[in-house]
């Protein structure tokens, strides 16, 4: 499971959300959006930038939203009964203290280096392209060096804080190299760039280029020759606080994302599929969405394990696990995956983090089990009714006990 604490919390919130607007009877996507709020309760505080409801609009035209029939066991296909559900994501978008060093050699290749980990989260991808971006070289003329301790110091895998972390101080280290190539290219004979400085220079095509006058190119080797430079190598660390984050830090920083799902209960079999899922991500500037994609199809998946396939069963006279292998611990196979559809909501943020970077390795996972099980699937689907009509005031209003709470 990804997103520890949020995926459970998450999912268990929504639901309850979900049964609100049962009982108020309101449709749950605009209960969602009447009780949107651009201030984080937990803290008071604002958010750096929060474009859940253009996720929510965004999420809903694309699933089809607007035909929902509310009326349970009113939509089917053939011989299954259908049910659709929403929920809403939330993640922190963390940035943590990281290091790294940008080497460029007079050939004109780049290596970027870091101590950080890629398990599959595109962090080779992420460093190159924001190497590329800032050197304005071609990503094939970059290297990326990762997962060695030797290297500039970073924090451990986690938490959704990779690109933002490593990129942000790929971003400096480039940068000081960029003000190295400028100060070479001073030395060439005529200074062609004149006293430009670095605000007044472009670096695009292995060149530095006047904007205001874009013939005037300088190639990188050109300038690092007349210094006679074979190399230039800086290293940077890049930590919140740095730069414009200081804009944002008494602000909540998160990444929210708008989740839709189609379940289909065949009534005769017992078998419930999620055939369709469409998740709109608001995580700030996506640096490679083929990679970023990925990530959130992956959290999606774990998303349609929790709500349908996993569970941990235990020996109660041991205390150990019994299904602890994936012989006997379900997880979703090809056959359990249908459609999902990934969706990026347009987001700038200058204040989460130096490059406008939101994590995203976690909040695909974060309510999607709750779309999948909230009223408005699975009674839609099945006509159930675990709180027999009662109001939710009622079961906040007298004691619990274990066997008295309604089955989920």
């Amino acid at each position: 499971m990804r997103a520890p604490g949020a995926a459970t919390g998450m999912t268990l919130f929504e639901m309850a959300i979900d049964e609100m607007a049962y009982v108020a009877k309101v449709d749950p996507l605009e209960f969602r959006l009447i009780n949107y709020s651009p201030i984080d309760a937990m803290n008071g505080t604002p958010y750096t930038s929060k474009a859940l409801r253009e996720a929510f609009h965004e999420g809903a035209e694309a699933f089809g939203w607007s035909e929902r029939s509310a009326e349970p066991r009113s939509m089917r296909d053939g011989k299954e009964l259908v049910g659709w559900g929403c929920a809403t994501g939330m993640w922190d978008a963390q940035f943590s203290k990281t290091s790294a060093s940008a080497k460029l050699t007079a050939n004109g290749h780049l290596e970027v280096a870091c101590a950080t980990s890629d398990i599959g989260t595109g962090s080779y991808t992420v460093m190159a392209l924001v190497a590329a971006d800032t050197l304005g070289l071609p990503p094939e003329q970059i290297t990326a060096r990762l997962g060695d301790s030797d290297l500039p110091t970073a924090p451990v895998e986690g938490g959704s804080w990779g690109a933002a972390s490593s990129g942000a101080a790929v971003q400096l280290a480039c940068q000081a190299v960029c003000k190295k190539l400028l100060k070479a290219a001073g030395k060439i004979a005529g200074a062609p760039l004149g006293e430009a400085t670095i605000d007044q220079v472009l670096f695009e095509d292995g060149c530095i280029v006047l904007k205001d006058a874009p013939t005037v190119r300088v190639p990188f080797g050109d300038a690092m020759r007349a210094a006679d430079l074979t190399q230039i190598e800086e290293e940077e660390t890049a930590a919140p606080g740095f730069g414009d984050m200081w804009k944002g830090m008494h602000k909540s920083k998160n990444t929210h994302s708008a989740i839709f799902a189609e379940v289909k209960v065949d009534e005769e079999l017992g078998v419930v599929r999620v055939t369709r899922i469409v998740d709109a991500v608001a995580a700030g500037r996506i640096i490679n969405p083929k990679t970023a994609r990925s990530q959130i199809l992956g959290g999606v998946v774990m998303g349609i394990g929790m709500a349908l396939h996993e569970e941990t069963f235990s020996d109660h006279r041991l205390g150990r696990w019994m299904n602890h292998n994936f012989a006997e611990y379900h997880v979703p196979a090809n056959a359990d995956v249908h459609d999902i559809q990934v969706i990026f909501v347009d987001e700038p943020d200058p204040e989460v983090t130096p490059l406008g970077v939101k994590g995203l390795g976690e909040i695909g996972i974060v309510g999607t089990a709750a779309a999948i099980a909230t009223r408005s699937t699975m009674r839609l689907a099945s006509g159930s009714d675990p709180f027999r009509s009662r109001s939710i005031k009622s079961w906040i209003d007298e004691p619990k006990s274990a066997s008295a709470m309604p089955s989920r």
